[in-house]
């Protein structure tokens, strides 16, 4: 099998790119439903009234959490430098929507 023939692979830091090849961001965490994206600056993400849009879900918050100890808090403006229960870095904390 080439290379070319591969399934890309997604991991934490991974750079994610629009079509034509603008940078939106780099992969903050991974749930069942798919990856989270941590946005360049410049670059606009969707709120969860977006996410939401169209169906029939609970209210949801958008909250962080980390990948280490499973914390969870309100995310106020960004995402807290580090895990205020364990003190893992940053990189280790990504967006998760509380229902």
């Amino acid at each position: 099998m080439s290379h070319q023939d591969e399934e890309p692979r997604i991991s934490f830091g991974t750079g994610i790119y629009t079509e034509d090849g603008t940078k939106i961001g780099h992969v903050r965490g991974f749930d069942e439903h798919g990856f989270y994206v941590t946005a360049e600056d410049g670059i606009e993400g969707m709120s969860i009234g977006h996410h939401r849009a169209g169906h029939e879900f609970g209210e949801g918050e958008l909250m962080w959490r980390c990948w280490e100890c499973g914390e969870m808090g309100k995310l106020d403006s960004d995402l807290p430098d580090e895990c205020p229960n364990c003190g893992t870095e940053k990189e280790d904390i990504y967006y998760w929507t509380e229902d």
